[in-house]
């Protein structure tokens, strides 16, 4: 019982005699034993692999040979088990009893004897499965980069923020040398939340979201105005909706901001693609369409290599695929320089000239990370108007929910103070067009110069 329980000896057990190998020994007592050439590990994974194969020997020596037949589960178990140069130097090279062949190296031995390029034709089989989704992967990326060029250089609402905060960067840095700045570094975008107003209240990018959001709901107003003036025949002219609209000044406030809100809060749908690009690593790309290349080539000698041994069906096979795969290929690698040159000139676009080749993504994850924290901005926003709505109707009786960053709607209105922006903030490269903001940023920011960064 304890011996079948601990695994016990017995202690008498006959040791070898001196001078006599355990091997040798082991041969004199069995000689029948298997023979390994692979390392006896990997020998014992090789085989588990074989047997877990499900097609005979014959069929799988008929279909290397015809270049079809073999599902891609039994190829790319197959391609595990691949020997090496050398492993397969010593296996052609056996000369012995091919009967004592272990498991492993008898099924391999066969094969190669068979079908000497085996291993390159199970390759090339792989990869001809495997290309249509490689190619459609790369495709898509490609596709996606497009888009999101398209996204950055067409969004309005992108614009107007960018617009935004570089004139909310003029104005507080107004009387110096960097009052007059036409562009800035997008990496300040990630830090416009550090900035706080004097009072604590607010912060740079919440003002800048604000203003933002409130412009858009006010052009809207003026859209709907205009267009039920021209419904009822009356002056178009007439742009500006406050002085007819009976509503107070904070109702037409938050009737602003609710309707700007949707449009604001609606960039980062806008810029689904710059959120997929974020995501995206670029060496991912440039390694795939290296290695597909690459692999086309090495199919393209193989096919050539079969074609002098004669091997015809299976040339048959891989010349169809091939004559494809090459045309598809070289359009996908012109589309990759094309794509590439457009994400280029975008960044170049909004950051002045700096195109980083090692990080050419660089300029979406920016963009995404700003759009994320304008989302953000976006809820605070809501979140502060649905509480200056709850303490109106309550009275400000009962307990309210902990303050928010943001002043309430008609807090907003008045100066907010800001300290100057640091040295690094705006620049004076020209980046993109930036046009009048006569209904942005009104006399409400102004700069406390006794106040430092």
């Amino acid at each position: 019982m304890m011996e079948a329980l601990f695994g016990y000896v017995a202690t008498n057990r006959k040791m070898p005699q001196e001078g006599t190998s355990a091997g040798q020994t082991n041969d004199k007592l069995n000689p029948t034993a298997k023979i390994f050439i692979l390392d006896s590990r990997r020998s014992q994974n090789a085989a588990i692999v074989i047997r877990s194969l499900g097609v005979t020997r014959r069929e799988l020596i008929e279909g290397l040979l015809e270049g079809k037949g073999l599902n891609v589960e039994t190829l790319e178990k197959l391609n595990r088990i691949a020997p090496t140069r050398e492993e397969k130097i010593q296996i052609l090279a056996f000369e012995g009893d091919v009967g004592r062949l272990a498991d492993a190296e008898s099924f391999l031995y066969h094969l190669l004897k068979a079908v000497p390029s085996a291993f390159n034709r199970i390759n090339a089989m792989l990869f001809r499965f495997t290309y249509g989704s490689e190619i459609n992967q790369l495709k898509d990326s490609l596709k996606t980069l497009d888009s999101a060029c398209n996204e950055l250089r067409s969004s309005r609402v992108f614009t107007k923020l960018l617009e935004a905060i570089l004139k909310a960067g003029n104005r507080l840095n107004a009387g110096t040398a960097r009052g007059d700045a036409q562009a800035f570094n997008l990496t300040a975008l990630l830090k416009l939340s550090d900035y706080k107003s004097s009072d604590g209240k607010t912060t740079l990018l919440h003002f800048v979201v604000h203003e933002v959001v409130r412009n858009e709901g006010r052009r809207c107003v003026m859209i709907r105005n205009n267009s039920l003036a021209r419904s009822n025949s009356q002056r178009s002219s007439g742009l500006n909706p406050e002085p007819n609209d009976p509503k107070s000044k904070e109702e037409q406030e938050r009737e602003f901001l609710k309707l700007g809100l949707p449009i604001v809060g609606g960039l980062s749908s806008e810029l689904q693609n710059v959120k997929k690009v974020a995501a995206i690593d670029y060496d991912i790309i440039s390694s795939s369409s290296s290695s597909m290349t690459g692999r086309i080539s090495e199919t393209r000698q193989l096919v050539l290599k079969c074609g002098a041994d004669g091997a015809g069906e299976f040339i048959k096979e891989m010349k169809e695929f091939m004559g494809g795969a090459e045309d598809e290929m070289k359009e996908v690698k012109e589309e990759h320089i094309k794509v590439m040159e457009f994400v280029k000139k975008t960044t170049q676009y909004y950051q002045g000239g700096a195109f980083e080749d090692k990080q050419p993504l660089q300029l979406f994850v920016i963009v995404n990370n700003f759009v994320g924290m304008v989302d953000q901005a976006c809820i605070d926003i809501a979140r502060s108007l649905q509480q200056r709505k709850a303490n109106t109707n309550g009275g400000g009786g009962g307990s309210s929910a902990s303050p928010s960053l943001l002043p309430t709607p008609d807090v907003l209105r008045t100066r907010v103070t800001f300290p100057r922006l640091p040295d690094n903030f705006l620049s004076l490269v020209e980046l993109f067009a930036c046009s009048e903001l006569n209904e942005l940023l009104p006399e409400l920011l102004v700069t406390d110069s006794s106040v430092s960064c």
